[in-house]
């Protein structure tokens, strides 16, 4: 009897042992939580949401106004929520917040989740900061051009158009009309008008000029498109005219979009004209015509940028577009590479932008951000310009311009908004992107005002 006892006995402290070995090992093995996009969001506060972790018996829910959660908002530093969801209170409207969360199983606590970040609605009764963009950036250790697209019929001397470019920009480029295009009318024949008027603008004013682009899919002249000499032939003809618009602005244009968006979304060379009647190495033979001209012209100092759309976000695409640019590089060829940023409210995110602008800087080339706009209507979900998108793109518009500023002097060369006011951008009801609706994509109202997006822009420079 006393044996058996003794085998019961043993029997029931191995089953415990077992029993919270397992229950240790399920607590050890907590998995991180995944944090999930706000509901709810008012001028006081928010819903914050996350998923279920297997094991855990509450959730830790941290609350802050800073990335790093340097400091907490009252209350929310660690507060035990036993659901899937908070409701968060007491916050201040037009504010940014952020947000994670850790599981939690009696004393096992798993890694923090993703950050959300969150603005409330309503207004923080702080009006937008009128500074002018390049008068704050050129105050920085290391200035950077600030520009503007622009096009020649908005150049007339005291239109709030030239008054904003003056006080605020000291780059522009032209948005169409120093494309091969509206240039070239026959073989060597060409029309100056409103390319001369965009660049002696610039020259006038002491504002850099940025020449977007000599060879371009989208803007072939139609004599050219019906070219029916040889490919040999065809070839001569952009040589001839690269060659002549390089010369005709040799040392008045300071850098040029050579080529532009010559990479496929499929990460594929793109089926264009050039790459059809000029062969692979097209975009090679661009950069050599344009060296040379430059060179001839003794505009020894001329920066030759490549320019596409949508690599960060792309891989295939961006990977193709740096084994371009390191071809040009072993010829020598190239100086830097614009980075268009035809961004949303909510993508690329701010590490996938890192991620491919840096891949740039370390192989020595110049950084352009040559097309900047900031979608906040994507999805077509909104019939007017709500807070919370004002404020969401006014963080997005910070964001790029810090992490811009962040990067090394040698690197730098300048951050251009695509356009003026909202409703000149090419963005509201775009055929090309499937934009059905409205949008507010830039730094500037119809009325000319300075938005939310201009503050963050220079809180960006901070």
């Amino acid at each position: 009897m006393k044996i058996k006892f003794l085998l019961m006995l043993t029997s029931f402290v191995f089953f415990l042992n077992a029993c919270s070995k397992d229950g240790n090992e399920a607590a050890a093995n907590l998995e991180t939580p995944v944090a999930n996009a706000p509901k709810e969001v008012n001028d006081n506060g928010f819903k914050a949401k996350w998923n279920y972790v297997s094991q855990s018996k509450s959730y830790l829910l941290d609350v802050s106004t800073t990335e790093n959660f340097a400091a907490f908002v009252p209350n929310y530093n660690a507060k035990e929520v036993t659901d899937l969801n908070e409701v968060v209170v007491g916050l201040t409207g037009g504010t940014q917040y952020y947000y994670r969360v850790r599981a939690k199983n009696e004393t096992q606590i798993s890694d923090y989740s993703n950050v959300i970040s969150v603005v409330t609605t309503g207004s923080s009764g702080i009006p937008e900061d009128p500074t002018f963009l390049k008068v704050k950036t050129n105050k920085l250790a290391n200035p950077f051009f600030v520009g503007m697209a622009v096009k020649a019929s908005q150049l007339t001397g005291g239109s709030p158009y030239d008054i904003i470019l003056k006080n605020e920009f000291s780059s522009i480029s032209a948005e169409y009309e120093m494309k091969m295009d509206p240039i070239s009318t026959a073989s060597g024949v060409y029309n100056w008008t409103a390319a001369d008027k965009i660049v002696t603008y610039g020259n006038s004013n002491g504002i850099n000029v940025h020449g977007h682009a000599l060879v371009w899919h989208n803007a072939v002249p139609a004599w050219l498109k019906d070219f029916s000499g040889t490919d040999a032939e065809f070839a001569l003809e952009v040589k001839k005219y690269i060659t002549a618009v390089v010369t005709h602005y040799a040392g008045k244009v300071k850098s040029w979009d050579v080529v532009n968006e010559a990479v496929d979304d499929n990460g594929s060379m793109r089926n264009t004209l050039f790459l059809n009647r000029m062969g692979p190495n097209y975009i090679k033979d661009c950069f050599q015509w344009a060296r040379n001209a430059a060179n001839a012209a003794g505009d020894t100092n001329l920066l030759l940028f490549y320019n596409d759309y949508a690599t960060s976000t792309n891989m295939a695409k961006q990977d193709k577009v740096f084994s371009i640019v390191d071809d040009l590089k072993a010829g020598n060829l190239i100086d830097g590479l614009g980075f268009q940023m035809h961004n949303k409210y909510l993508t690329p995110t701010k590490a996938q932008i890192e991620t491919d602008i840096n891949r740039a800087v370390a192989k020595g080339l110049k950084i352009h951000v040559s097309e900047l706009d900031i979608q906040v209507n994507p999805s077509n979900d909104i019939s007017t310009f709500t807070n919370e998108r004002r404020l969401a793109q006014k963080e997005k518009y910070k964001e790029m311009v810090q992490l811009y500023n962040a990067l090394p002097a040698a690197n730098k060369y300048a951050l251009t908004i695509w356009g003026m006011r909202d409703n000149d951008s090419w963005i509201p009801y775009s055929t090309e992107l499937n934009h059905t609706g409205n949008d507010w994509p830039l730094l500037y109202d119809s009325n000319f005002a300075v938005k939310s997006s201009h503050t963050g822009f220079l809180e960006g420079l901070d």
